[in-house]
């Protein structure tokens, strides 16, 4: 409906930080890697799955009701926001072990 549209887009701007900074993570952690897409699809992927279910359930809950979409929203900018700050760390980390 069209009164999701405003929640839809408002998941997408918050989830998208955890999904980059998830990426850099696996990324960094098979750089040196021979079959690194695969292993890369491996690590990634199941920590992205929080992040898409927590979307999903807050775009769904603003479909069926005014405001019972927060609590999934607000679990979505936590890991956002858990991302943002652990993932430089964590793929500086794995780049640095990566070099030695």
């Amino acid at each position: 409906e069209l009164k999701s549209a405003p929640v839809l887009l408002a998941t997408m701007l918050a989830g998208t930080p955890a999904i980059s900074f998830l990426g850099s993570i696996g990324a960094a952690l098979t750089l040196k890697a021979r079959r690194g897409g695969l292993l890369l699809a491996l690590l990634v992927l199941p920590l992205y799955v929080p992040t898409l279910i927590f979307g999903i359930s807050a775009v769904d809950a603003a479909a069926l009701a005014s405001d019972s979409f927060w609590p999934s929203f607000a679990i979505l900018v936590a890991l956002s926001l858990g991302s943002a700050v652990l993932g430089p760390i964590a793929a500086a980390a794995a780049v640095r072990f990566q070099i030695q």
